[in-house]
This record gives C-alpha cells, sequence and structure tokens, in this order.
C-alpha cells in the first residue's frame, strides 16, 4: 500500500470527531478578550451570526422526519428555528461549494469548480467575512477553509481555538465552526478500530443496528452495506452532541437572545451515489436558522416554522450580509432569503420594501473534476423536475478514483456489482457510460431513478429546463467548457473569472455548441473532424472529446487524429493520443503522453498521467517513464509537494503502473 503523506485527507481520516472535541473542549477557555475601541464598536442592534457546519450529511435527522436517526440537539434546535426543507448544495463535494459560500459567487465563474486546485479571484471579489470586519464584525473560523483559494485577510482567526470569546468585549462576531466527524473518510476501518474511536462516545441506546435500518433502493442489502450505513448514523449522532456543546456555550456566555444560528453542512452524505453526484443525494441538505425574538423582525418566518422555498448556498453570502446591516456587492450571484428584504415564496413579503425581489424558481450546481477524475455535468432544478446535462456521458458515474476507492463501502459495491449482484435501480449507477440527458419529476420519483428525458409527456418540462440551463451557463461565464490548463493559459495575468468576461478570450457559445455534440452519436463525425480544426483550442478539445466517445466508431477520423498529436493545446494532443491508442495505434500517441509527462506545469501532466491511467495494459512501455514522473510528485521527505495536482498525478500514476503488472 501507498505510505505517502495524504496531508488534508490524511488529518480528516485520521483525526475526525476527536478533533472536533479537542476543538471544542479547548475553546472552554480563551484568553482575556481585548477591549474594543471606542471608534470600532458597533451598534448593540446588530445580531451576532453563527454558522454551525458539518461534512457530508443528508437530511437524515429526526427533525426532517427520519425516524432511525438518533439526534436531540437539532431536533431541539428545530423547534426554535426555521427549517428550510429545499435547500441545496453549488457542487456535490466541499471545496466548490466553499468557495461560493465564502463570496457568494459561483465556483464556475471564478474557476474554483475543480477539486482542488488553487486559483487566483478578482480584487473586487471580497470574501464577505471581510466585508463583515470593515463594518465591524469580529470574524472567525474553526477551522477548515478549502476554498481552492488563498487568501490570509479573511478571518479575525482562523485555527484551531478561533472562538467568538476571543472577541474585543462589546464586539458583535460572524463565528464559524465546521464538525468534521460526519466525513466520508470516518466511516472506514475494523469494527475495532470504530468502537474505540467513536462507538465509546455513545450510549448504547444511540447506537443504530445495522439490521433494521432502512437502505435506499438502489443499494444492494448486504451486511456490510448495512454496517456501513449504521456507522454513518452513530457519526451523525456525535455529530449532534457537538452541536449540543456549542450550543451550550452561547447559552453560558449569555449570547443565545442576541445570535442568530444557522446549521447545514456542506453537501450531501459521503457514500457512492451521494457525494460527488448531482442528485439530490449529493445536493439537498438540512438547514436551520434560529432567530432570537429580539431580531424575529429579520426572519421571514416564526420560530418553528418550516420554509418549503427553494434556497441555494449561492445565497448565502447577501443574507449574511443582509441580516448585519451591511450592502450586497453587485458580483454576488444569490439572492437574500433573511433580512429585511426578504419574500416569502407565498410573494407576501415580511416588509414593505421587500415588494421588488422574487422568490427564487431554479436552482443550479455542477460537477467537475474531482481529485484525479475528470467529469463535467450540470443541473437545474425547480420544485419539480430536475435536469442534468452530463457532458462527458462516455464516462462511468463510478470512475477510478484513488481516494473514494480505498473505502470499505466502495470495494463492497464494486464486489457485488462485479459478481453481477446489481438489479433493477441499483444498477443504474454502475453502467459504463451516463446519459447525455437526465430529467426526473421529484414529485414521483424522489429517488431519481427514472429518467424522462425522452418521455413525450415531459418532453415541455425537458425543453424548458434545458433552456434554462444554457441560459445559466452564459449569464455566470461557466469557465470549464474551457479544459482546466487551457483555463489557466488563458488567464494568465489576470484571473478565470475576468477572463471569462472577455469575449475575445472566451467565445463561450461556439464553445457550448461544441461540446453539445459529445455523446450525440456517429451522425456528427464529420463535424466533430471539421471542429477539430478549428482555430479555438478549446473547440478543438471538445471535438477530441466527441471523438472519443465514439469509441471504436472513431476510425474514419484516425487521420485527422494524427495531425492533432501536434496540436499546440495539450488537452487536445492527449485526447487524440488516448483515442488512437484504444483503436490500436499506440506508438506516436504514448510518445505523446510520455512528453506531457515532463511538462513543466503540473495541470497539463495531470491530463497527461490521467490519460495513461486509462489505457490499461498498453501503457506498459512507460512505466520507467511514470516512475520517474512519480517521485517528482514527492518532497525528499516523502511528502507531496502539494495536496491537489501533484498529490493527483502520483495517484493516476500509481494506478497506470499497477494496471501494467
Amino acid at each position: 500500500m501507498d505510505t505517502a503523506v495524504r496531508t488534508r485527507r490524511e488529518f480528516l481520516k485520521t483525526a475526525g470527531c476527536c478533533a472536533s472535541a479537542l476543538t471544542l473542549a479547548g475553546c472552554m477557555e480563551p484568553g482575556p478578550r481585548p477591549a474594543l475601541p471606542p471608534a470600532q464598536q458597533a451598534q448593540p442592534t446588530r445580531p451576532n451570526i453563527l454558522w454551525i457546519t458539518c461534512e457530508d450529511t443528508s437530511p437524515y435527522l429526526g427533525c426532517y422526519g427520519d425516524a432511525f436517526a438518533t439526534t436531540p440537539h437539532l431536533d431541539r434546535l428545530a423547534g426554535q428555528s426555521i427549517r428550510y426543507t429545499n435547500a441545496y448544495a453549488v457542487a456535490p463535494v466541499c471545496s466548490p461549494t466553499r468557495s461560493c459560500l465564502i463570496t457568494g459567487v459561483y465556483a464556475t465563474s471564478l474557476g474554483t469548480q475543480n477539486l482542488r486546485s488553487d486559483i487566483r479571484i478578482p480584487k473586487q471579489i471580497e470574501p464577505f467575512p471581510k466585508l463583515l470586519r470593515a463594518a465591524g464584525y469580529y470574524c472567525s473560523n474553526n477551522f477548515k477553509e478549502d476554498y481552492n483559494f488563498k487568501d490570509p485577510t479573511i478571518w479575525d482567526d482562523s485555527s484551531p481555538k478561533a472562538h467568538w470569546r476571543n472577541r474585543p468585549a462589546g464586539q458583535p462576531f460572524f463565528s464559524v465552526f465546521n464538525l468534521t466527524c460526519t466525513h466520508q473518510g470516518q466511516i472506514n476501518g475494523s469494527d475495532e478500530q470504530f468502537e474505540q474511536k467513536y462507538g465509546a462516545q455513545l450510549k448504547p441506546e444511540e447506537r443504530h443496528d445495522p439490521k433494521t435500518l432502512p437502505l435506499p433502493p438502489f443499494y444492494p442489502d448486504t451486511a456490510m452495506v448495512r454496517k456501513i450505513w449504521a456507522r454513518y448514523y452513530d457519526l451523525i449522532t456525535i455529530m449532534d452532541k457537538q452541536v449540543g456543546e456549542l450550543l451550550r456555550q452561547l447559552d453560558a456566555d449569555g449570547l443565545s437572545e442576541r445570535t442568530i444560528v444557522f446549521f447545514f453542512p456542506d453537501h450531501g452524505m459521503g457514500l457512492p451515489r451521494y457525494k460527488r453526484t448531482l442528485y439530490d443525494t449529493g445536493l439537498h441538505v438540512p438547514l436551520l436558522v434560529r432567530f432570537p425574538p429580539r431580531h424575529q423582525h429579520l426572519a421571514p418566518f416564526a420560530a418553528g416554522g418550516r420554509a418549503d422555498q427553494l434556497v441555494s448556498f449561492v445565497d448565502f453570502a447577501p443574507s449574511v450580509l443582509r441580516l448585519a446591516g451591511v450592502s450586497v456587492p453587485p458580483h454576488m450571484q444569490g439572492q437574500a432569503f433573511l433580512g429585511p428584504f426578504v419574500v416569502t415564496p407565498s410573494g407576501v413579503s415580511s416588509n414593505a420594501l421587500a415588494s421588488t425581489l422574487q422568490a427564487r424558481e431554479y436552482i443550479f450546481a455542477t460537477q467537475s473534476r474531482v481529485d484525479e477524475a475528470y467529469d463535467m455535468s450540470r443541473c437545474v432544478r425547480d420544485r419539480r423536475y430536475k435536469y442534468i446535462r452530463n457532458f462527458m456521458p462516455h464516462l462511468p458515474y463510478v470512475q477510478p478514483s484513488d481516494y473514494c476507492d480505498q473505502a470499505e463501502i466502495m470495494q463492497e459495491l464494486r464486489r457485488v456489482a462485479k459478481k453481477g449482484g446489481m438489479t433493477g435501480v441499483e444498477k443504474l449507477f454502475w453502467e459504463p457510460t451516463k446519459p447525455v440527458e437526465e430529467l426526473y419529476d421529484t414529485l414521483t420519483d424522489p429517488h431519481e431513478v427514472k429518467n424522462l428525458a425522452g418521455a413525450p409527456a415531459h418532453e415541455g418540462a425537458l425543453q424548458r429546463m434545458r433552456k434554462r440551463l444554457w441560459d445559466w451557463m452564459a449569464e455566470t461565464r461557466d469557465t470549464e467548457l474551457l479544459p482546466e490548463a487551457e483555463m489557466h493559459l488563458r488567464a494568465a495575468g489576470s484571473t478565470p473569472y475576468e477572463m471569462a468576461q472577455d469575449p475575445q478570450k472566451y467565445a463561450q457559445s461556439r464553445i457550448l455548441a461544441t461540446a453539445e455534440l459529445v455523446g450525440t452519436g456517429p451522425r456528427v463525425l464529420p463535424a466533430l473532424v471539421d471542429f477539430l480544426q478549428d482555430g479555438d483550442s478549446a473547440v478543438r478539445s471538445w471535438a477530441a472529446l466527441g471523438l472519443e466517445a465514439l469509441g471504436q466508431e472513431a476510425a474514419p477520423a484516425e487521420d485527422a487524429l494524427r495531425r492533432a498529436l501536434q496540436d499546440p493545446c495539450p488537452n487536445v494532443r492527449f485526447t487524440a493520443a488516448g483515442v488512437l491508442c484504444r483503436l490500436g495505434d499506440c506508438g506516436e500517441p504514448l510518445s505523446v503522453l510520455a512528453q506531457g509527462l515532463l511538462e513543466p506545469r503540473e495541470v497539463v501532466v495531470l491530463h497527461a498521467a490521467r490519460t495513461l491511467q486509462s489505457l490499461g495494459v498498453k501503457v506498459r512501455p512507460l512505466v520507467r517513464q511514470m516512475e520517474i514522473a512519480r517521485t517528482r510528485c514527492k518532497s525528499f521527505d516523502g511528502s507531496y509537494r502539494n495536496d491537489n495536482y501533484a498529490m493527483f498525478i502520483d495517484w493516476a500514476l500509481k494506478h497506470a503502473i499497477e494496471s501494467c503488472k
């Protein structure tokens, strides 16, 4: 087994709940509070705001109707809060979601959509805690950031000891506590390890019996599957206790009556077909917001109420700014759902000045590269329909991925699938390809297993949702229509966000028109060959992907693909090399991919490495070159040079080499 250090991931796997518990305990005895200078003293009517966030959690809570869950603290909080039933993440993985939460801008507009990367963002797009700080708030974060960009000036304190208690006396605060014990990395290990690390924190009546838990219909019923699900429910109960401890601290400090409390996770559950997917299992999250009586005028509903309106994570930043009385910058792409200018779902404003605002009609979400696995899908959802557009339909839902494939639940599901044990709706997620379009009626099909994209009765809904998604991609200048390396190249000296606003650098409509051809069959082969000679490298990249999606049916394009091996765009060269090698000609293509491993830019090397991994035993002549490339991913002490591209390159090449043995 590879023993290299896995930095942030390894921390989550080894620390988990213990880290969260120690963090909370360590905050019980803060240092002396510095006095706030008179000039910076805030108005007493401004609320404190507390975000209690957790990882990888769907609405499997008692307050959301899950009778199997044991969540007394969250259930009690829900009784004092507004309980949102239609809150959605903007991505099914953490860093794209977090970049949106902290800026109020979609990750695909910023170029931060890939997990993980390091992107520059424009100076004018300031993370909203900086705006709160400028308005007199003390802002603390305990302690995960993971925004896909770096800015050390966001917080007054971002550390394991960060706490509202460390602020100057009398200063209003915005504080974030992120609870890690429900992260997907915590469900693995032997029974003895799990019991020692987590089981000891629960009373016998708080444990969950694997034999009695309800499984979703798309999971096979095996003993291992049941055990992992029971572990997840146990971890949710531990997380619930940590929420209770934070609320106890707020009470102990006499701040509950002056603090608006949010509870939500970063996205859906950390299990296959949940996290990393655009189904509701990956996007739908619980959201509780508690307003104390003195700040009830900022709430759209009374305490204990249920709100069915659509809410997106892109709405959180403008909502917090409105709660704090801070102006919302025009670049923010969400709409406030809290504060003095809010419209309820019925259209009745909570304030006479709110009549100009509209309730949200749609939420949008994106799926992009996760670790070393490239993919691109987009979705739009209203109160009834979910539409998903898969731009790389020739790739399976479940791609090889080093981190995920180590999980016991993934190994169990792969074992069952390999034996032919997946039947009916269980089998859908394990097919070798994806449909180009997916449409689900979530009212009649909440598990999203009946694709209506070809149903005549739903043609109107399909066209409406498709158009709304295309319009949104255009409005938000979706940067992922550019290959990742190409996005960086075109943004040189600027930022991806600014580059995407320039039609000279980013002809989005032409690129999208080419991307739409991928996976639509051999009839488009002549058009793809033509586009492979286009003057725009992004158009050529999508043309090459379209030929890859054709598989053996791309054979008539071999001459065009051989010419593409000399293309100045590395993504075009590498994709063409992969297609030709699968068609049986690996000589020159392997030389092109070997040269790609020597590229100075890691974002380019990753594409070459992943292409090599996809070719299996055909890459045997390059084993030595791949081994050398792996050494460049690590420092002298064996740790990765970084926990994004270097780590992912190593993972891809490790498995490419293993396939040759």
